[in-house]
């Protein structure tokens, strides 16, 4: 896992272990299977109040469904998650009360306005009438959709519908906000603002978020803590060392100066070069005297 410190801040060790009160998401051996597959696998994640998460992995990792069981839109197969001292599968009305979701893939009233598709949200949601008009107004202000909130939904983008979403999510003012590939199809002077406004709702409204995305070039500027996904587990700091040692013939380890450096019996620069796909990242340099791989996901292994 990767360990980043807010701007601003010095820099430190690992965080401590979050307390009780600390945590508002706590997996414990959480894990899905759908037959023989497991999508995920006995994953153990603790998210504080008011930090933003990564959750970062390629497609097909176990991201989604790890988020679909936070929000009790379906059942682990065994382990546990509690949202805000709440279980999911349980308690699903109440976690939703508390969490603001944007899923990969939104959806509109095609034949409504972006307005009136926030109103909707906003009623099904309880926000008190008098405030419904002035709320949904500053949302579509700040996803950039002030000009288009009286066109109807039909005619946007895909990037239009993920702006809208992230209004939609957040339209009954959550306190644990989660992000599914929000940078999708959006261009990149969207995904800054959109970054943006991830770091206010954290500084100024103290709001959690979890962000997932196989992007980290994009996210990492914004998350205090990230975790990398790969085949349903999720690799901490350590778990890229392993991974590299468990390769059959390597005999050792070690990170200098921004490079990892590995000892084996034999040529294992393809087993290496498989790691780093696995885990989405972008290799620059692997020779057979050192493995350069200062390049994984910009900040992963840092």
């Amino acid at each position: 896992m990767v360990t980043k410190t807010r701007r601003n801040e010095p820099q430190a060790g690992a965080p401590p272990a979050p307390d009780a009160e600390d945590a508002v998401i706590e997996a414990v051996q959480l894990t899905k299977r759908y037959g023989d597959f497991v999508a995920v696998d006995a994953l153990d994640l603790t998210i504080r109040r008011g930090e933003v998460f990564g959750l970062l992995g390629p497609n097909g990792a176990g991201k989604t469904t790890t988020i679909l069981m936070m929000l009790g839109l379906t059942e682990p197969s065994a382990g546990s998650v509690r949202v805000d001292g709440l279980n999911p599968t349980r308690e699903p009305l109440a976690v939703k009360s508390r969490v603001g979701y944007l899923p990969d893939e939104v959806g509109f009233y095609t034949d409504m306005t972006a307005r009136q598709n926030l109103r909707y949200t906003a009623m099904l949601n309880r926000v008190p009438r008098g405030e419904i008009a002035d709320r949904i107004d500053q949302l579509l202000v700040d996803v950039g959709l002030d000009d288009a909130r009286d066109k109807r939904v039909g005619t946007f983008s895909r990037g239009m519908l993920q702006r809208l979403g992230l209004a939609d999510a957040l339209v009954k003012r959550p306190t644990i906000l989660v992000l599914d590939e929000p940078t999708v199809n959006i261009d990149p002077e969207g995904v800054r603002e959109l970054l943006l406004l991830v770091e206010r709702l954290r500084t100024d409204q103290g709001v959690t978020v979890l962000l997932s995305s196989h992007l980290l070039h994009q996210v990492e500027q914004v998350c205090d803590r990230i975790g990398v996904f790969v085949h349903g587990k999720l690799v901490d700091r350590a778990g890229g060392d392993a991974a590299l040692a468990a390769m059959s013939g390597v005999t050792n380890v070690h990170r200098s100066e921004g490079r990892w450096h590995v000892t084996a019996e034999r040529d294992v620069r393809d087993d290496v070069q498989r790691f780093v796909q696995t885990v989405g990242a972008h290799l620059t340099h692997l020779s057979r005297d050192g493995a350069d791989l200062d390049a994984i996901y910009h900040r992963y292994l840092n």
